[in-house]
């Protein structure tokens, strides 16, 4: 599939495989862990020295722990990494509560840090997972050390065409109908529609994490809550887009303290590219990489990109330039250069990163 096709907007729906993820295996350990009211599934790398100061991963919607595997192996000499596989994603079974909110994943996420005693931590979100990795950071930055946001959904007023598919699964039924519909297709071939879909160019993909992808499709598609899980947790994702008040995301990207780094893609479907200015300005003292190439999950597109402008921040946080008391006001846009307004278009400046190098 060349990376000039775009996506069948009509049947492709936004839930990224547990992989593809060109370091899995070996060198990685899972384990659960329990909480009241929820089991968790937890990823993390072959560990490389004690004392490393710890990172936690969250996925986006569809996603598991296993989208993060490329980065955590890449970061492993920097942080002690871990990766959840949120309730009822992955390997992780639905909640007691049934609750999929914005607001319940991030509830969760707190628990367990709490659980560890691992914070403050170095946060990281996609999509769904950037929404939860905001809320965190914004109501307990107790816990928070930096940010670091992957085409995270925030609200859109005007959402692209190719995102609707995620507003259309809230919807009572539709997950249902969707099954019936595509019951014949294979799992190679709901794969590669969702990596035309989340990829930028899904050709960077190779034969071995396509199989491994097809692979991790076809067994979760045979869990019995699959598709309640994806509609309750797509009608969350729609609510948060559409509470005001203090519960804003946008409000809680305002009153976000920790060091934040915002990733986003040139070729994203579901998180607008123009929605990195915005973020860009909520987020206090943010810095921002805009990969050209990537689309909705650079993390797994370009891991060697992705995981340098993390070091720089953590360089940064940790060794801080001479600065005011009070902080920076204005965005760093060190890493990549923030789009127009009216989007992508001329966002390949001087200061934007060139992806092609990694």
């Amino acid at each position: 599939m060349s990376s000039t096709e775009p996506p069948d907007t009509r049947t492709a729906l936004p839930v990224p495989p547990g992989g593809p993820g060109p370091y899995v295996g070996a060198e990685e350990t899972l384990r659960s862990v329990s909480l009241r009211g929820v089991t968790l599934s937890v990823r993390a790398p072959a560990r490389v020295r004690e004392g490393l100061p710890p990172a936690l991963y969250v996925h986006g919607l569809g996603g598991s722990s296993q989208n993060w595997s490329a980065l955590m192996s890449l970061l492993a000499d920097r942080v002690d990494g871990e990766a959840l596989d949120l309730p009822g994603f992955g390997d992780s079974p639905p909640p007691d509560d049934g609750n999929y909110s914005i607001s319940g994943q991030a509830r969760t996420v707190i628990r367990y840090l709490e659980h560890r005693g691992r914070g403050p931590v170095h946060l990281i979100g996609n999509s769904m997972g950037g929404a939860v990795a905001t809320r965190v950071a914004a109501v307990r930055p107790d816990l928070v050390r930096t940010l670091t946001l992957v085409s995270p959904a925030l609200p859109e007023l005007r959402p692209q065409l190719s995102a609707l598919p995620t507003g259309l699964l809230a919807l009572p039924g539709v997950t249902g109908l969707f099954s019936r519909l595509t019951r014949d297709w294979t799992a190679e071939r709901r794969t590669r529609e969702v990596l035309a879909l989340c990829y930028g160019d899904p050709g960077k993909a190779t034969p071995e994490e396509v199989a491994a992808a097809v692979e991790e499709t076809a067994r979760r598609l045979e869990l019995p809550y699959f598709w309640e899980v994806m509609e309750r947790a797509s009608r969350g994702i729609v609510s948060a887009y559409t509470i005001g008040g203090q519960h804003n995301l946008w409000r809680q990207a305002e009153r976000v303290l920790a060091p934040t780094l915002l990733i986003y893609g040139g070729r994203d479907r579901l998180v607008s590219f123009r929605m990195a200015r915005r973020a860009a300005a909520a987020f206090r003292g943010s810095r921002l990489l805009t990969i050209p190439e990537a689309g909705h999950v650079a993390m797994m597109e370009y891991p060697p990109t992705v995981a340098r402008a993390i070091r720089e921040l953590l360089d940064d946080t940790e060794h801080p330039a001479s600065e005011s008391s009070e902080g920076r006001t204005t965005p760093d846009t060190r890493g990549g250069a923030a789009p127009p307004e009216g989007g992508a278009d001329g966002a390949t400046g001087d200061t934007t990163a060139d992806a092609n190098r990694s």
